[in-house]
């Protein structure tokens, strides 16, 4: 397994990866040396990751190859339908899966997700509208979310 560490405006990103698929994507809060030289198969993720946060991509275009349960691959399946730039609450994503029920199971395997930003977790919200539950901080979520926002806020001055 290969690892890279980049800096990103949220913090640095942990990437790793092989030859079968990126396996994690992870933000942390503690300071990490950078990668100096990436490794060659996680070079494409670095690059569209940067592509991103620089407002030119709002799809990935990668192999995944994330580690988890049945249940929660099909959730993080259904997370990736969610487009650029809109949101989704957990109960809507429970009901799209099949079992409005499901939905404290859904916001479990939501918070599982390994793949940040890659597998956009952030998009899902409650159903009042409100931020809730972000494995990566709140903080986070809410500059993701303004970020993928269509309606860029404009300055006066």
């Amino acid at each position: 397994m290969e690892v890279a560490y980049i800096k990103t405006p949220l913090g640095i990103a942990k990437i790793e990866g092989d030859s079968d698929g990126l396996a994690t994507v992870t933000v942390l809060d503690d300071t990490e040396e950078l990668t100096t030289v990436i490794p060659e198969i996680l070079e494409d993720v670095v690059y569209q990751l940067q592509e991103y946060f620089e407002g030119k991509r709002e799809t990935f275009d990668l192999v995944l190859n994330p580690s988890g349960t049945a249940f929660q691959k099909t959730v993080w399946d259904a997370l990736l339908q969610i487009p650029y730039g809109k949101t989704c609450a957990y109960l809507e994503l429970a009901k799209l899966l099949g079992d409005p029920k499901a939905i404290r199971a859904v916001a479990a395997a939501n918070a599982k997700n390994p793949l940040w930003i890659i597998v956009p977790c952030h998009r899902v919200i409650g159903s009042d509208g409100s931020l809730t539950g972000y494995a990566g901080g709140l903080h986070r979520k809410k500059w993701l979310l303004e970020h993928e926002s269509p309606a860029k806020q404009q300055s006066l001055f």
